[in-house]
C-alpha cells in the first residue's frame, strides 16, 4: 500500500484538508501584502525644491506661489517644475518670459523638497528624502526585502525538512510579525532596511512551508485543484492591497496594518496539522497515525484508520535511512535530482524576476498606482482559472514553458509602444502579468511534484532562494532605464525566454505519485534506460 492509497481512503480532499488550507490562508495574507508593499510605501510623489525659507525676502515675498516657482525652479520639457534643480538666484525677469532658461545657472536643491501628498500622505521617500541622488536607495528597499526572502528560503527550507513543517511554520509567523511591526516603528532608514530584511526572512518561510504542507495532505486526484485553490488567496489579497493602501496613506500605519493578520494566524496555528508524509519518512509512525486518524474522523472515514495499525505504516513508505538528515547537498549528489535542481532553479529565477519586474513597476505606466495594482490583481484570476482547467489536460511542462515564453513576448512588445500611450502600455503589461501569474501558479505545484518527500522542502527552499535572487535584482534592472529606456524590458524578456526553455527539459508529472525518496527519483532514469535497452537489444 502506498501513502496515496491511504490519503484516498481517508478522503484526500475533504473537510480536513479544506480547513487546513483555510487556516494557513490567514498567514498567507502577508505574502502579497508584504511582497508588493514597496509599491506604496516607497512611492515617490511629484516634488520640487523647497524654496520658501531661501528666498523669503524682498520682492520674492510679494509673489504668489505660482510666480515663486517660475522665478526659482527651471521647467522640464513636460512643463512641470524640475524635481531636483533650482536657480542659484531668483530670476524675476522670467515673469516676463524674456530670457532663455537654458543659460541660467542652476544648483541642486539646497533646503529639501516639497512633496505632493495627494496620492500618499507619507512614504519612505518623503520621510527620509529618498529622491534625486537618493532615488536609487529608495528603489533598493525592495531589493533589501527580497534579499531577506532569499535568505529565508534557504533557512526555512532546511529547517522544515529537519524539524518538521508545523514547528518551523510557527517560527516563520513570529519572525514576520515581530520584524514587520518593528519596520513600522523604525526611526531611521538603516533600521528600517534591517527590519525589512528580517521581515522578508519570515515571509519566505510562510510562503514555502504552507504550500508544501497543503500539497502533502492532498491525494493525486485533487492535488492540482487544491494547490491552485490554495494560491487563490494571493489574487484576492493582491486585489485588496490597493484598497487598504488607498485608505491608509501613511507608510508606518500601512506597514503595521498588513502585518496585523499574522497575530490571528498564530492563534490559528494550533489547529494546523503536521505533515503525515514528513512524520512517516522520519520514522514518527505513532504521530503520523494520530494525524491520519484525525483526518479520517473529520472527513467521516474513521473506520478505515481504526483497522490500520501504526506498525502497518512502516511498510507504506520505504525510507532509505531512518536516522539520516537530508541537506541541500543531497540535491546535487545524484544525477536526476541534480538535473532537476539545476533546471528548476533557472525556471524559478525566470518566473520571479519577470513577475516582479512587472509588478514592482506600477508607477512606470503613467496611470494611477492604486488602479494599476487593482487591474494587476484582477488579471491574475483568469490566469489561475486557466491553469486550473488546463494543467491536468495539457500537462505541467507545456504550460510552465508556454506561459513564461508568452510573458517574455508581452514585455518585449511594450518596447515598441510609446511612453505617452500609458493605457495601452498598462494593458499589454497586464496581459504579461497574467501569463506571469499563470507561470507562478504552476511552478509551486510542478516543483513540489519533482522532488521527493525527504527533499521536497529543501528543493522548494533552494528554488525559492533562486527566485528571490531574481526578485532582488528586478528593481536594480528597472534602474537601468537611466542607461537606456528599453534596456530593462529587453533583459526581462530574455530572462523569461530562458526560463521557458529550461522548463521544456523537465519531465512531465501529471497524474503521477509523489516520489517519497531519492531512490524513487533516480529509478526514473533506470526505467528509461531499461526501456531503451528493450527497444534496442544487443
Amino acid at each position: 500500500m502506498k501513502f496515496e492509497n491511504i490519503l484516498a481512503e481517508v478522503n484526500g480532499f475533504g473537510k480536513y484538508q479544506l480547513r487546513t488550507m483555510l487556516l494557513m490562508s490567514i498567514a498567507r495574507t502577508a505574502l502579497p501584502f508584504h511582497m508588493l508593499l514597496n509599491n506604496f510605501i516607497a512611492f515617490i510623489p511629484s516634488h520640487h525644491c523647497d524654496i520658501g525659507s531661501l528666498y523669503d525676502k524682498g520682492a520674492f515675498r510679494n509673489l504668489s506661489q505660482a510666480e515663486r516657482l517660475i522665478v526659482s525652479i527651471p521647467v522640464q520639457e513636460d512643463g512641470t517644475p524640475s524635481s531636483c534643480q533650482m536657480f542659484a538666484e531668483p530670476q524675476y525677469h522670467l515673469l516676463l518670459n524674456s530670457s532663455n532658461v537654458t543659460d541660467l545657472l542652476t544648483v541642486p536643491c539646497q533646503n529639501g523638497w516639497v512633496y505632493d501628498n495627494t496620492t500618499s500622505k507619507s512614504t519612505l521617500a518623503t520621510e527620509w528624502d529618498l529622491v534625486c541622488d537618493m532615488r536609487r536607495v529608495n528603489r533598493a528597499t525592495a531589493t533589501i526585502f527580497f534579499m531577506g526572502v532569499m535568505a529565508g528560503a534557504a533557512v526555512f527550507g532546511y529547517l522544515s525538512d529537519r524539524f518538521g513543517r508545523k514547528r518551523t511554520l510557527l517560527v516563520s509567523y513570529v519572525t514576520a510579525a515581530f520584524f514587520g511591526f518593528a519596520s513600522a516603528l523604525s526611526y531611521n532608514f538603516a533600521m528600517f532596511a534591517a527590519m525589512r530584511f528580517f521581515t522578508g526572512v519570515g515571509v519566505s518561510g510562510i510562503s514555502i512551508i504552507t504550500i508544501t504542507l497543503a500539497i502533502e495532505w492532498l491525494d493525486i486526484k485533487h492535488r492540482t485543484t487544491g494547490a491552485i485553490l490554495m494560491s487563490m488567496d494571493w489574487c484576492i489579497f493582491t486585489i485588496v492591497l490597493p484598497g487598504v493602501a488607498y485608505f491608509v496613506k501613511d507608510w508606518r500605519y500601512l506597514t503595521a496594518t498588513v502585518t496585523a493578520p499574522l497575530l490571528l494566524a498564530m492563534i490559528a496555528w494550533w489547529w494546523i496539522p503536521e505533515s503525515a508524509r514528513w512524520l512517516m519518512t522520519n520514522g514518527k509512525l505513532d504521530s503520523a497515525h494520530s494525524y491520519l486518524s484525525k483526518c479520517a474522523k473529520f472527513n467521516g472515514r474513521e473506520q478505515f484508520m481504526a483497522d490500520l495499525k501504526p506498525e502497518v505504516l512502516s511498510k507504506v513508505i520505504l525510507v532509505e535511512d531512518d536516522g539520516r538528515k537530508y541537506t541541500y547537498l543531497d540535491l546535487v549528489r545524484t544525477p536526476i535530482t541534480r538535473r532537476r535542481a539545476f533546471l528548476t532553479a533557472i525556471v524559478w529565477f525566470g518566473v520571479a524576476c519577470t513577475y516582479y519586474g512587472i509588478g514592482l513597476n506600477i508607477a512606470g505606466f503613467g496611470v494611477d498606482i492604486y488602479l494599476t495594482q487593482f487591474i494587476y490583481g484582477i488579471s491574475e484570476i483568469p490566469a489561475k482559472m486557466f491553469v486550473l482547467f488546463s494543467v491536468d489536460k495539457i500537462g505541467r511542462r507545456l504550460i510552465q514553458a508556454g506561459t513564461l515564453i508568452m510573458t517574455g513576448l508581452c514585455i518585449f512588445c511594450n518596447v515598441f509602444i510609446p511612453q505617452d500611450m500609458g493605457l495601452l502600455r498598462t494593458g499589454v503589461a497586464t496581459l504579461g502579468k497574467m501569463f506571469a501569474e499563470a507561470s507562478f501558479t504552476i511552478v509551486f505545484l510542478y516543483t513540489a511534484e519533482l522532488f521527493p518527500t525527504v527533499l521536497r522542502q529543501n528543493g522548494l527552499g533552494f528554488c525559492s532562494f533562486m527566485a528571490r535572487i531574481g526578485v532582488s535584482v528586478s528593481p536594480l534592472i528597472i534602474i537601468l532605464e537611466e542607461v537606456w529606456g528599453h534596456l530593462p524590458s529587453i533583459i526581462f524578456s530574455v530572462v523569461a525566454l530562458a526560463g521557458g526553455l529550461s522548463a521544456s527539459f523537465l519531465p512531465e508529472t501529471k497524474n503521477i505519485r509523489l516520489p517519497e525518496t531519492i531512490e524513487d527519483v533516480e529509478q526514473t532514469r533506470r526505467r528509461s534506460i531499461s526501456a531503451s535497452e528493450e527497444k534496442s537489444p544487443l
